[in-house]
């Protein structure tokens, strides 16, 4: 990887754009990076790490100040490089996250963080991310480095290094890890460690189920031994401690008893279950025995109780024989008594038609026919003049309804004529109120812009009210800046002038007899200028620069701000006119008031106008109905005319038709109850005669049915017939004891012949019941016998078998414990292993085997042969861990030597040297990337001169095959060995600036 070009702005100390051309110091291979201390050397290198990265090594775990303190509000902040990887040339530009002005107010809004990565092809820019995430995304396989490899292998021989070569095992370890990435060996160590406790607690979980099982076996073991009599329990017993096989052999020794017990159990019930069936069986013959004797003597019983009633059966099946004779006549009776009754009705009925004839005044010998026909005329000639009538009714309605409508619309025209002849005046006001009104809302848009300037008036004077105290405190706070900076300036310029003055004494402490005066020349110094006591020393020159520039910052600040409040101040001033803030507001209450006036006459003017449309609607609603109401009065006038013309006609009519009475209906009414009472009188007199000749001919049918059957008369008749219910009662009793007779006598028969052969005594059947119940108690123990058997039997055997797999498992599982005991203990560097290296040490130790390698290749010449680094892996003491020693052998003394023993120069040497082999070694890790862009930072000023020769020597083979290396220096032996140099100077405003020099500018 070799970087090209880096552009910074508003980044670290840098305000403006500075820009590091690395491709210039390509003819020289090394050039220094040189300046005063906190003039920004080191950003520069925080700049190639937050391009390529988005974090910086220093902020880290503090404060990421990344935007430069000396930009402004509306300064950019960016940072841009260019490098290329793999013959590929790209370019990152990155920006922080910041505060800036927002496009609207005078607020601060956040710049948000951004990235943009392009790629060079054919000559121009080609963009790939464009995020954030995407760009580091991609940046993570261009470059095949993580952050924290690249910022160890281009930033080398800081002081961490020297730490690395001084440290112990357990700090080298962290270095280690935190370079290679190695944490994952140390969860592999931890995940085999929790496998091993995870097989431990499954093997000892195995083994307590093995022991829970041979518990429960032992348990059964006694509970059998307990309950058999016939063995001793002294034979099942377990000795005190038995290791788990003779455990086992004992329960098995107990399944073969148990399997034992099972055979004798099932004989027993066997013979337990046949002699309970042969009880049962002589039981059941004895209880059929009694069951029939039992049956022979009720069967006898019952036949002597039926004989007993067979009489009175007979004498009730004679009166049903006698009820079905009367039966048959039933009917006749019926129909005789039913036509008697009806003519007895028909006849009342005549009697009561002719009385009301009677009272009505009619006479007994009238002809009722014929005054019906004639009734019957005069109602339909007298329903026609009905209809007269109603319609004589509705006419006079119809004529009272118009004579009233006719007077309410005459009312209603007085009305609308005495409301329409009040408009025009009314009209007339509201012109008048609304010119005014008018007028007087004219004036509101005026005033509301009046009242909105004077507003804007009283916020200016309030504001110039604030700004002019912020500008008093800002401008004595300017004066007491600008008489410090004037001190401070005054200061440097007092030191300078007494660095002059005492220059003399510099050039003769340099003197000595011999050496030739750089003045004069002379070789003779008679009268050298003595030193002052308190000379001026570089450090109290630069002390008393940075307070110079430090106070000049804050003045140039207080300044800047006072400067801002003023124009701020005036701003505000002219904005409120001139004018005081009381003054002003007393203005703006009497505006707002005018203004509320204005809008209220604006509100009435609307109210205005709408009063005068509903007044115009009103007229020509008024006139409209004016109209209609005189339609209407023509229209009932004429209806009223024709309603007296008809009313007459009618009147005459309905007269002929009333007669006597009030009304036609009346009269009808009157003549319709005439002719219904004679119509009554004709059908009862018919009904009469055929009911009269009806009952004549049923006595006639009864007599002679009467004659011909078994009975005297009627009353005989009736006194044989029964309800249908008690009939049937008394044929189903009849039948029930036949059928019960015949039965008994069946039953009678075949119970005779199964009691031939029995004897004549009964039998004891409690005594048999005793001896079955006793049979069936010893069938059920010796069935549960056998049941209990065959269960803890069944249960050895089962507790055996799983006993039996529990051996199995908890072999294999020992097996694999085993394993993985031995493999967790090695990797955790516990026994077997003799080195106590756990897997992570292990692999470290390999890498910085390499590391110490790629070292000596260096340290060799940089020490002219005399010291190598050596890895150890001794072991160490008091149980530390081992693996991971350095030291240093010196070949001047052939021994060993610890690292700690070196000078400082040495230890500057074995650490660039270490620094040197580690780069190469990360390097070959993350894919054999090479790195021809490198820095070196500090650390060179613990050198003598012929070290830092060796040193600069080494740092020069490193620009073989075109790498360029930069190192970092306050050295001033550097200045003049590397003439390609960057300097980063502090201005007299405060920020740095960046200044390049190459060997190929000066050429």
């Amino acid at each position: 990887m070799k970087l090209h070009r880096l552009e910074l702005t508003g980044f670290g100390p840098f305000r403006e754009k500075q820009t590091v051309d690395f491709d210039a110091f390509d003819r020289d291979g090394v050039f220094l990076i040189s300046g005063r201390t906190g003039a920004g050397k080191s950003s520069i290198l925080d700049g190639v790490s937050f391009a390529l990265y988005g974090s910086v090594p220093r902020y880290e775990n503090g404060e990421r100040r990344l935007r430069s303190d000396h930009s402004f509000l509306g300064d950019p902040t960016e940072v841009r490089l260019e490098f290329t990887v793999g013959g590929e040339r790209w370019r990152v530009t990155r920006a922080p996250e910041y505060e800036r002005p927002a496009k609207r107010g005078d607020k601060l809004t956040t710049e948000v963080a951004r990235a943009e990565l392009e790629q060079r092809v054919d000559g121009e820019w080609i963009g790939r991310a464009a995020k954030p995430r995407e760009v580091a995304l991609l940046l993570d396989e261009v470059l095949g480095l993580n952050a924290q490899q690249f910022q160890q292998v281009i930033l080398l021989a800081q002081n961490k290094f020297s730490r690395f070569l001084l440290a112990r095992n357990d700090e080298r370890q962290q270095l280690l890890r935190t370079l290679f990435g190695t944490k994952r060996f140390e969860q592999y160590k931890d995940d085999l460690e929790n496998r091993r406790r995870a097989a431990q607690r499954e093997l000892d979980a195995a083994g307590d189920q093995v022991r829970t099982l041979l518990d429960l076996a032992e348990a059964a073991m006694a509970r059998q031994a307990a309950s058999d009599a016939d063995e001793s329990p002294t034979d099942e017993t377990v000795p005190a401690s038995p290791d788990l096989a003779a455990r086992r052999d004992l329960i098995e020794r107990a399944r073969r008893r148990a399997d034992y017990r099972v055979e004798q159990a099932e004989e027993l019930r066997q013979q337990a279950e046949s002699r309970h069936a042969h009880l049962s069986a002589t039981h059941a013959e004895l209880v059929e025995q009694v069951r029939v004797l039992d049956e022979l003597a009720a069967a006898r019983r019952r036949l002597a109780d039926l004989d007993a009633i067979a009489d009175e059966v007979a004498t009730i099946e004679r009166r049903v024989e006698r009820a079905r004779a009367a039966e048959a006549l039933r009917a006749t009776l019926e129909q005789a008594d039913r036509s008697e009754e009806a003519a007895g009705e028909a006849r009342a009925a005549a009697d009561r038609a002719a009385e009301r004839w009677t009272e009505a005044g009619g006479k007994a010998d009238d002809d009722v026919a014929a005054v019906v026909e004639t009734l019957t005329g005069d109602i339909a000639r007298w329903t026609d003049a009905l209809a007269r009538e109603h319609e004589l009714t509705a006419a006079v309605d119809a004529r009272d309804a118009t004579i009233a409508e006719i007077a309410l619309l005459e009312e209603q025209a007085g009305l609308l004529d005495e409301q329409h002849a009040l408009l025009p005046a009314e009209r007339e006001r509201l012109t008048t109120d609304l010119a005014a009104a008018t007028l007087e809302a004219a004036r509101s848009d005026e005033v509301r812009v009046r009242v909105a300037d004077l507003a804007a008036q009283v916020e200016a004077a309030g504001e110039a009210d604030r700004l002019a105290a912020e500008l008093g405190a800002a401008e004595e706070a300017y004066l007491h800046a600008s008489g410090a900076a004037e001190a401070a300036a005054a200061a440097v310029t007092e030191l300078l002038r007494r660095r002059v003055a005492d220059r003399a004494g510099d050039l003769a402490a340099e003197l000595s007899d011999g050496s030739a005066c750089p003045v004069c020349g002379s070789l003779e110094h008679p009268h050298p200028a003595p030193r002052v006591a308190d000379g001026v020393t570089d450090d109290d020159l630069a002390a008393a620069e940075a307070e110079r520039d430090a106070a000049a910052a804050e003045a140039r600040e207080t300044g800047e701000n006072t400067a801002r409040l003023r124009a701020e101040h005036a701003a505000a001033a002219a904005r409120a006119g001139g004018r005081g803030g009381d003054e002003l507001a007393t203005s703006l209450a009497g505006a707002r008031e005018e203004l509320a006036g204005a809008e209220l006459a604006a509100e009435r003017v609307a109210s205005l106008v709408e009063q005068r449309d509903v007044l115009d609607r009103l007229d020509a609603e008024v006139t409209e109905e004016r109209s209609r109401l005189t339609a209407a009065l023509a229209d009932a006038r004429e209806r009223l005319a024709v309603a007296g013309t008809t009313l007459t006609r009618l009147e005459t009519e309905v007269a002929d038709a009333r007669g006597a009475f009030a009304t036609v209906a009346e009269r009808i009414a009157s003549t319709v109850e005439r002719r219904d009472l004679a119509r009554a009188v004709l059908e009862s007199r018919t009904a009469l005669a055929h009911g009269e000749a009806t009952a004549a001919d049923a006595a006639r049918d009864r007599a002679r049915r009467i004659e011909a059957s078994i009975f005297a008369d009627v009353d005989d008749v009736r006194e044989a017939l029964l309800p249908e219910s008690e009939r049937t009662a008394i044929t189903r009793r009849v039948a029930e004891h036949a059928a019960d007779v015949a039965a008994t006598r069946a039953r009678l028969l075949e119970l005779e012949l199964t009691a031939a052969g029995l004897p004549d005594e009964r039998p004891d059947l409690d005594a048999s019941a005793q001896a079955v119940a006793a049979g069936d108690l010893a069938r059920s123990a010796a069935i549960a016998a056998h049941r209990d058997a065959v269960n803890a039997a069944e249960r050895m055997r089962e507790l055996l078998v799983r006993i039996d797999d529990a051996f199995v498992a908890v072999a294999g599982l020992a097996e694999r414990t085993a394993a993985v005991t031995r493999l967790a203990d090695t990797v955790a560097g516990r026994a077997p292993n003799t080195r106590k290296m756990d897997l992570e040490t292990f692999v470290l130790a390999a890498e910085l085997e390499e590391i110490v390698a790629a070292a000596n290749l260096r340290l060799r010449d940089m020490s002219s042969g005399r010291y190598t680094l050596h890895h150890s892996d001794a072991l160490q003491a008091r149980g530390a861990a081992s693996g991971l020693g350095l030291e240093v052998l010196d070949a001047h003394t052939g021994r060993l030597r610890s690292p700690q023993s070196l000078s400082g120069g040495e230890t500057f040497l074995a650490s660039l040297a270490l620094a040197l082999g580690l780069a190469e070694v990360v390097t070959g890790r993350a894919g054999g990337i090479r790195l021809d862009t490198l820095f070196v930072d500090e650390g060179f000023g613990s050198l003598d001169p012929e070290t830092l020769e060796l040193a600069m020597r080494t740092l020069d083979e490193l620009r073989a095959g075109g790498r360029t290396v930069g190192v970092i220096s306050h050295v001033e032996g550097m200045k003049e060995q590397l003439a390609a140099q960057i300097v980063v100077e502090s201005t007299r405003e405060g920020p740095s600036v960046i200044r390049q020099e190459a060997l190929s500018e000066r050429d």
